[in-house]
């Protein structure tokens, strides 16, 4: 099944309101970011894209959103990361089904390893959460970082051992967990919340490795939420983004009955740092599309303010330009390339490239601000210091405010607005510094993709290539 925008927010509707905000207690009807979940919806119905955001379930073989698919080929991951810089660019930012689905491919891979090595039934039970999302089309959240406490402690050294997701007693129906996970992006608006461990676990922190799902209005699940969004404009000059934003959530888990067909992990420590390395290498993965299309957008706003202040055959400018290139389409090859170097998992899911995600990932995330300084650079101060949009159609001062920001011949001053306020936008606003945090730790800091680079990349290999070249013999 493939929803329909309406029935989306029917589902939402019908979601017990636990979302704080702004000192409320709302529903989940026109949160920020609704807009962009939309999106992901209409784009299954698009035929013409069809081949990018649809795919054969390989449980029965009906047509499901690719949010709700698990890999199962390389055209698969590639798929995913075509349609993720495609919709990506549509919105100028995150459209944040990844997460879900990113979860949803490593619970598959890690509940099947389990029962191979302990004898348990998670994958089973896994399978049969799959047929339900498929088969409602389901918009699901990663609830993976946790609060973490004192950052140089374990989980079971902290001064409170909740400030890590745990388990706090085993019923003969299911579990009982406490804690909070961080940093979930839209889960406000997801039907369905994944939680999973954050980092490895040792023998004795069995009550830490534990993973499940519930969905987004359980009861003891509240969601503490801020939001940001782009500013305003009047209808002369806005555009389809204006007044639009996202929403995150600090999730708190305050005694949380979960039954155990939902439970996916509890208490096998080892498979609890797999299960979170993972999810975030199917997040880079993803990674991998959206952010060559920030690079796109930032490229695309780059050139047209260039154009606009009459610069664009300018070498520096043109020089800036190849920088922006060359970020987006070295990130995109590589995700291409952990696409074409995956293996297959035990499964039958499909595994990206470990290397091939972290090095795109690092390199998304290392270049970002730069990209962000080359648009501020070309553009100029005026992103910061436009004059609101009233004043452009005030009768007392719009004419001239029209006058005073006119730049290259032939481009009018409604036009030169809407360029410079987008990228005030994109660049300057609440909305635009979400999104440079984003990019930089969103899907794991950068010192987590060094981890994953070096921990998987065979140094001894090139140490031997030396030493054949030195001349060196052990």
């Amino acid at each position: 099944m493939i929803r329909t925008v309406d029935e989306y927010h029917e589902s939402l509707k019908a979601m017990k309101p636990n979302v704080y905000m702004g000192g409320e207690v709302l529903g989940r009807e026109n949160l920020p970011g609704t807009d962009i979940m939309d999106l992901t919806i209409e784009l299954a119905h698009a035929k013409e894209v069809q081949h990018l955001t649809t795919a054969k379930s390989h449980l029965n073989g009906e047509t499901v959103s690719r949010f709700c698919h698990i890999h199962q080929s390389p055209e698969d991951l590639l798929a995913k990361q075509e349609m993720t810089r495609m919709s990506c660019r549509l919105v100028g930012g995150c459209i944040a089904r990844c997460m879900g689905i990113d979860a949803m491919n490593a619970l598959s891979v890690i509940t099947y390893q389990c029962d191979q090595a302990h004898g348990t039934e998670y994958h089973q039970r896994f399978l049969e959460y799959l047929k339900f999302w498929q088969a409602n089309d389901i918009v699901g959240c990663c609830a993976q970082t946790d609060v973490k406490g004192h950052r140089k402690r374990r989980p079971h050294e902290q001064a409170d051992p909740d400030l890590y997701l745990r388990v706090v007693e085993r019923r003969g129906d299911g579990i009982v967990v406490r804690g909070a996970k961080a940093h979930n992006s839209f889960a406000p608006l997801a039907n369905e919340i994944i939680v999973t461990p954050t980092r490895f676990l040792t023998p004795e922190e069995g009550d830490w490795a534990v993973a499940f799902a519930v969905p987004g209005d359980w009861p003891g699940v509240k969601l503490v939420c801020r939001g940001a969004k782009y500013r305003d404009r009047v209808p002369e000059v806005a555009t389809a983004l204006s007044g639009k934003g996202e929403i995150e959530s600090l999730t708190i888990f305050d005694d949380v009955f979960v039954p155990w067909d939902r439970v996916f992990l509890n208490g096998e420590t080892e498979f609890g740092g797999q299960l979170a390395l993972l999810f975030s290498l199917y997040h880079r993965h993803s990674y991998t599309g959206c952010k060559p299309a920030m690079s796109d957008v930032i490229m695309g706003s780059t050139a047209l303010a260039a154009e606009y202040n009459g610069i664009e055959r300018e070498q520096h400018v043109r020089h800036a330009l190849a920088e922006l290139i060359s970020v987006a389409e070295l990130v995109y090859g590589c995700g291409i390339a952990a696409a074409v170097k995956s293996s297959k998992a035990p499964s039958g899911t499909q595994i990206p490239d470990v290397v091939f995600c972290n090095v795109a990932r690092k390199h998304a995330g290392v270049n970002l601000y730069h990209e962000y300084d080359i648009l501020a650079e070309i553009a100029g101060g005026l992103p910061a210091t436009l004059p609101y949009s009233e004043e452009l159609v005030s009768p007392e001062v719009g004419e001239l405010v029209k006058k005073y920001i006119m730049r290259a011949d032939g481009v009018s001053a409604e036009n030169v607005y809407k360029c410079f306020a987008w990228i005030s936008d994109f660049s300057c606003s609440s909305m635009a510094g979400v999104m440079q945090y984003a990019g930089v730790h969103g899907g794991g800091s950068p010192i987590m993709e060094d981890i994953a680079i070096l921990g998987t990349y065979d140094i001894q290999e090139k140490k031997e290539i030396a030493k054949r070249l030195a001349g060196i013999e052990d």
